[in-house]
């Protein structure tokens, strides 16, 4: 199969060393062609440092190369991707099969990543999601990982599983696409969180209140906007709700530990060097959970803390101190 990657980050470069590996032709589309032409020469993205790439792997900053591709996967940051999907519609056939694999939601629009591709595209093309707990520098290395393929259409989620699945990326089908995104994008606040825990030096009672409690409020947004619950609890739920709060390949975790231990938010933004969607993600789901009457109070607090600069260990306090409330929401004695 004929595939583009749309994105050369280290997601996007590691999944298109995935589709290399199982026998496909793969085109990397770089944003400048500074970046394409040090990815030709080098042969190395410097995100995945030790990993090489192929001669085969054929690098580009010429938007066109999507136009004659069976399968397009769009890997750029989240607020790229609006721009990126319009830059390469005119050049995508109707009915190719395209991969959204940014994790995030538009901030103007509040739309998941899919729907503003199909909107950009003409809702010419069948469109999946895909994630899960998949740290580029691991899947670049080879190191076994899952992920959920997502779609309203059956046939499309197990094509991609078909086109990606190998002995080292297991990728499970999922209806919920809905779901999924939501769960990709929400998780992003908590990491951040939690990495603020980290940088106060609160211990592993903090860290497992903050992810259990972090996922019931994340789930009780996204079953409100049409997400199902089980989503939640599996690998595109809790399974990246792990791996992003507990890695240092986290940039969201890293951004919260550097905000934990007193930097400001315009330091930790600049120090991190890279993208950290949880701050972004932060903003959009405060308007989301407003919108769809949820209460979320350790997304409300790390708003107050990232836009409000709030004290972290005050509003820690004030979540602490919350009015008793029930585990299991629909309690009955």
């Amino acid at each position: 199969m004929k595939a583009a990657v749309v994105g050369s980050g280290g997601w996007g470069t590691a999944l298109a060393l995935v589709l290399l590996d199982n026998g496909h032709d793969v085109t990397l589309w770089s944003f400048s062609e500074e970046e394409a032409e040090t990815l030709r020469e080098k042969r190395e993205n410097p995100l995945l440092k030790g990993v090489p790439l192929p001669e085969r792997l054929e690098c580009t900053s010429d938007i066109s190369c999507v136009a004659d591709k069976e399968l397009v996967v769009f890997a750029t940051p989240s607020f790229a991707v609006r721009e990126t999907a319009r830059k390469a519609a005119p050049h995508l056939r109707s009915g190719t099969l395209v991969v959204s694999v940014s994790k995030g939601i538009e901030k103007d629009t509040s739309l998941r990543l899919s729907q503003v591709i199909d909107e950009e595209t003409g809702h010419r093309c069948r469109i999946v999601a895909l994630s899960g707990p998949s740290h580029a520098e691991e899947v670049g290395r080879h190191v076994p990982t899952g992920c959920v393929a997502a779609s309203v259409e059956r046939e499309a989620a197990e094509q991609v599983q078909d086109i990606f699945m190998n002995e080292r990326f297991r990728i499970y089908s999922s209806p919920d696409i809905v779901g999924v995104e939501l769960a990709a994008a929400l998780k992003n606040v908590i990491a951040l969180c939690y990495g603020v825990c980290d940088g106060l030096g609160y211990g592993d009672n903090t860290r497992a209140l903050l992810m259990t409690r972090g996922l019931t409020e994340t789930a009780r947004l996204g079953v409100a906007m049409g997400g199902k619950k089980e989503t939640f609890a599996g690998l595109a739920g809790v399974g990246d709700l792990i791996v992003t709060c507990t890695s240092m390949h986290s940039r969201n975790h890293r951004a919260g530990i550097m905000i934990g231990k007193g930097l400001s938010i315009e330091q930790t933004l600049k120090e991190v060097g890279g993208v950290v969607e949880g701050y972004y993600a932060t903003d959009t789901v405060r308007t989301l959970a407003r919108k769809y009457g949820i209460e979320m109070p350790i997304s409300e607090g790390a708003y107050q803390v990232l836009y409000n600069g709030r004290a972290p260990k005050e509003v820690l306090r004030e979540l602490m101190c919350r009015d008793k409330k029930h585990e299991i929401e629909d309690a009955s004695w």
